[in-house]
């Protein structure tokens, strides 16, 4: 090529540059100095791989929140008897037939209240208190929680028989002495077949145990203790107290929730809608618009400060080639190559390593992100465009860091040149 261009100048044509003699010429001035090539792409590398991996980590993290923000989740309205938390006195703001109330609105599939009952420690037997000897275990008081509950709200919860029966609203009506137990504490007091329906004694009150659960998806309380009718439980100890409040939980079809958590207090309480207040779950897209945001925020600022040490690398880099290879340059000039050839070789060169450091970075931003998927038995979520586009953008960084030593590189006179 060089003595191409000097015969042409000696001829009087002007001087070209083909595209394959500038990169040729762009990877054999990389390849003088490989080791200093490959720490100079080290910024662009590490800028272009965070990007790639904070972007395919947050989609995929996106998408587990999605996951787990599940049907289950999305079906559950609460409300809270927030007045009574409040009051001076003890007293509960849901109506008596709070549970019908609320299975009239469009979109509930079941619904019921229930709360604490508020006893310092609740002593649990299987034995009379005639019979206790103080000791825990079969024939000794366990401390275990007591919730009151109406019918509906063990059916809202979700509630998952072991054996028997779950009491139902002939148990409310009659404010029967019955109880529903779950497995742990059905282990703890010895209660293993309720064929010849066993009793339970609760602060000394005698009550039929007419169920085992053995799980609750969404009270888990239900799991550890013993639940026993609303009714039966104001009989027997009152409302509510403060800090152990009423609330009502409703399973709601998918897609229902925000309306009904909106109907809900003015269908219970149309007097005084202000007495209880009702939650909706938060929406996925909000969920993962605010865990996505602060996550991007912090990382795509670190991989933005790695791209700049990157660029300011080939940019130094590439301006200290320019000084060392003066000669170089003089000598070029003076077999006919124009300014904008050296320059073109140079920018060549930074937009090269720029590229190399862009697809090596991709290719470890994907492997990384594969890597956490794999390890937390994710499903990997990566837009193909942000992997495409990462070499380009390294190259752009590249070509930018790239500009002022090439034109620095296209103002040496070749006269000066060769005189060093």
């Amino acid at each position: 090529m060089r003595a191409e261009s000097a015969s042409r100048r000696h001829t009087g044509t002007s001087s070209r540059l083909h595209s394959r003699d500038l990169a040729g010429e762009a990877l054999a001035g990389l390849l003088q100095r490989p080791g200093r090539s490959v720490l100079t792409m080290l910024g662009t590398v590490l800028g272009i791989g965070g990007f790639v991996a904070i972007v395919g980590l947050s989609q995929t993290a996106s998408g587990q929140i999605g996951s787990t923000f599940n049907r289950l989740d999305a079906t559950q309205v609460t409300v809270a008897d927030t007045a009574a938390g409040k009051a001076s006195t003890p007293t509960l703001d849901f109506p008596p037939d709070a549970d019908a109330l609320a299975d009239q609105i469009n979109g509930v599939i079941a619904a019921g209240v229930w709360w604490n009952v508020p006893f310092t420690q609740a002593a649990v037997s299987s034995r009379p208190p005639a019979d206790q000897t103080g000791q825990t275990g079969q024939s000794g008081q366990l401390g275990m929680p007591v919730i009151a509950a109406t019918p509906g709200a063990l059916t809202a919860s979700g509630a998952v028989l072991q054996s028997g029966v779950l009491f139902n609203q002939f148990h409310e009506s009659r404010d029967q002495n019955v109880a529903v137990i779950g497995a742990d504490a059905a282990t703890q007091l010895g209660i293993f077949d309720l064929a010849d329906q066993p009793a339970i004694f609760i602060q000394g009150q005698p009550f039929t145990v007419v169920g085992i659960i053995s799980g609750d998806q969404r009270i888990p309380q239900l799991n550890l203790g013993v639940s026993v009718p609303e009714s039966t439980a104001l009989r027997l100890w009152g409302p509510p107290q403060q800090g152990a409040t009423a609330q009502m939980i409703i399973h709601t079809r998918l897609g229902a929730a925000r309306v009904v958590a909106r109907q809900a207090p003015i269908a219970l309480r149309p007097d005084n809608p202000g007495l209880l207040t009702a939650t909706a779950p938060v929406s996925p897209t909000q969920l993962q618009h605010s865990v996505t945001k602060s996550l991007n925020t912090l990382f795509l600022a670190l991989a933005g400060i790695a791209l700049l040490v990157g660029m300011i690398g080939i940019a130094s880099t590439t301006l200290v080639a320019v000084l060392e290879r003066v000669g170089e340059i003089g000598l070029r000039r003076a077999l006919g190559a124009r300014p904008v050839h050296i320059a073109a070789q140079f920018l060549a060169e930074s937009t090269a390593l720029g590229l190399f450091g862009g697809l090596i970075g991709a290719s470890l931003g994907v492997v990384a992100v594969l890597a956490v998927t794999i390890y937390h038995n994710w499903t990997a979520l990566l837009d193909p465009r942000i992997v495409l586009a990462a070499p380009a953008a390294g190259a752009v960084i590249g070509l930018l860091a790239g500009l002022y030593p090439a034109l620095r590189a296209g103002t040496v006179e070749p006269a000066d040149a060769l005189r060093r």
